[in-house]
């Protein structure tokens, strides 16, 4: 299989010279900060994934229902989908398998419950995508000026692409994309209740503890193993892509 074209090296401009690095003069902790940061530019506050409607129909109510519902939610599919996928993806991008990349992205998105959750995953793909472009970090086997491609990208492709260019660990990977979704999803439930920053600061605690155990199930999970078992998260966002009043994008 031909090699899939990548440009990674990125310049920096000081008042004395120009001066070029490349993705591994940066350490790894500090991309895995850039991916995680809230500040990213893909709009991902713009998502609940059906926690809105939970919250409106008093599903979660409080800091514990609030939290019951985010593990809830990690742990049936998070841990059980997402995360499986993601390093399956990452191990193709190192590997340049643009025939399985491919088929783990529609994968993903096939997996994705409601059209709300399929719009989320390709919007959260795309947008992070044209952020790597930024950093001149680029991939032709999902053009940026080719939406209507079949299944278009989903966030855990482009993910695991940053991570596959800038030689990210696998475990380093799927903590820090695991991290992320906690955090929005915590985020979410601040505003949704609403909570106190210190019931955010306590749920965060609490699931920063969960993160290596659903990262090392995912990683022991067989392709056959893989899929979710969240019936009620789907119910809550095909609820939502019809709810009256809404913070969040349907």
């Amino acid at each position: 299989m031909s090699r899939l074209r990548t440009h990674t090296r990125t310049r920096i401009h000081t008042a004395d010279q120009p001066a070029a690095i490349t993705a591994s003069d940066v350490p790894q902790l500090l991309r895995l900060l850039h991916l995680a940061s809230p500040a990213l530019p893909i709009g991902a506050f713009h998502f609940s994934q059906g926690l809105e409607f939970a919250v409106e129909c008093g599903w979660v109510r409080d800091e514990a229902s609030a939290l019951e519902w985010i593990d809830g939610i990690a742990s049936g599919s998070l841990a059980t989908l997402d995360l499986p996928v993601l390093e399956r993806l990452r191990a193709a991008w190192r590997r340049d398998d643009g025939l399985a990349i491919r088929s783990w992205n529609a994968f993903l998105i096939a997996s994705r419950e409601t059209e709300e959750l399929r719009a989320e995953d390709r919007h959260l793909g795309s947008a992070l995508l044209r952020v790597l472009v930024e950093l001149e970090l680029t991939t032709e086997l999902f053009p940026l000026d080719a939406p209507n491609t079949p299944s278009g990208v989903a966030h855990a492709s482009a993910f695991a692409f940053a991570c596959a260019r800038w030689n990210v660990e696998p475990a380093a990977c799927s903590q820090t994309y695991a991290w992320a979704w906690v955090e929005n999803q915590v985020l979410a439930a601040v505003k949704l209740v609403p909570l106190g920053q210190s019931a955010a600061l306590r749920m965060l605690h609490a699931l920063c503890a969960r993160i290596p155990l659903l990262v090392e199930r995912a990683h022991k999970l067989a392709d056959s193993d893989i899929g979710i078992s969240t019936a009620l998260c789907a119910v809550a966002s095909g609820r939502h892509e019809t709810q009256y009043s809404r913070l969040f994008r349907s």
